[in-house]
């Protein structure tokens, strides 16, 4: 794919979107992209649409101009799909499907072809920040610009722990942190923190979480009764299937919270042995192979069962692969 600029020609109105519940790379991606339009095209309408992001993300200049609902009379020249496929857009879906022109970033596994008229896919690629800092003349990238992209890949590497990190998206973090920004202090308010009603939801997952596999997949929820006594929504529980996979010995976590009646929103962590996105893939979800999600119907308990059965048999073929060698 061409850099940017590029490939947009001499569009005028120009729509950016994300998945539905956007996370850290989402949010810094979409928002990366945005200001660079922004700058470069400042006779273009350019709109960023997402739902609305987590507060620890207010350090992200022009973070207000997200827009949280489409407007029927908006038409747009060519629509921007980062970090997602069509099946997940968010609140803008309709700016999907009326642009002239589509173009689609993503990283994951589970978006193999793209679903624009125009694709950048990597799967190997760390994060969708990453692949949007390659769309954008360096040359142009300001200090706004690399902090946002810069808080896409830390959440998308778990802060350059996580198996997709390479050298290359290394190199692309020592050149953000080149702009000045005190990344030290983003990583903590952005990625650490937590607020005392989110560590409490938190403690409360681990307290009811449970073993089973022989140790090596663990399980925790919550419903939506539990949500609102702790006045927590679907935001504040980022973390936590990351946190269970913390425990010695786990090779898989999984992590549900209730969405609607027999409804559940799934997220599934794997250490080596489990493919996760292959998992969630069963289920409609997607994601990449260490984390993935899903949504499913049924019983909390009907969940975890059919979850299961494809992650149990994955760590039956990695033990039979163990023994032979």
């Amino acid at each position: 794919m061409k850099k940017i600029l590029e490939e947009l020609g001499s569009r005028d109105r120009i729509a950016i979107c994300g998945h539905e519940r956007p996370d850290g790379d989402c949010v810094g991606a979409c928002m990366g992209m945005y200001l660079y339009l922004k700058k470069m095209l400042p006779e273009a309408a350019v709109d960023v649409y997402l739902e609305q992001p987590a507060d620890i993300f207010n350090c992200i200049d022009q973070i207000g101009s997200i827009r949280t609902a489409y407007e029927a009379c908006a038409l747009y020249d060519v629509c921007i799909v980062i970090d997602t496929n069509a099946d997940r857009i968010g609140v803008a879906g309709c700016c999907y499907e009326t642009a002239a022109k589509t173009i689609n970033i993503d990283h994951h596994i589970s978006n193999p072809k793209g679903c624009g008229t125009v694709n950048y896919i990597n799967p190997k690629a760390s994060s969708a920040s990453e692949l949007v800092y390659e769309l954008l003349e360096e040359e142009q990238i300001d200090e706004p610009i690399a902090m946002a992209l810069y808080i896409g890949i830390i959440h998308d590497t778990g802060v350059f722990k996580y198996s997709n990190t390479t050298p290359h998206t290394m190199e692309i973090a020592a050149r953000l942190i080149g702009y000045g920004f005190d990344f030290t202090k983003l990583i903590d308010e952005t990625f650490y923190e937590k607020s005392y009603l989110q560590n409490q939801i938190l403690g409360r997952a681990l307290l009811e979480s449970v073993l089973f596999m022989d140790g090596r997949c663990i399980v925790s929820g919550v419903d939506r009764k539990t949500m609102d006594f702790y006045n927590v929504e679907p935001k504040d529980l980022d973390g936590i299937s990351s946190q269970l996979l913390t425990i010695r010995g786990v090779e898989c976590a999984m992590f549900l919270y209730q969405t609607g009646q027999q409804e559940y929103k799934v997220s599934l962590r794997s250490s080596e042995k489990v493919d996760v996105a292959a998992v969630a893939s069963f289920f409609g979800g997607g994601g990449h192979r260490r984390a993935a999600g899903c949504t499913m119907r049924g019983t909390y308990h009907d969940c975890i069962n059919n979850l299961s059965l494809y992650i149990e048999r994955q760590l039956r073929g990695a033990a039979r692969e163990t023994e032979c060698v």
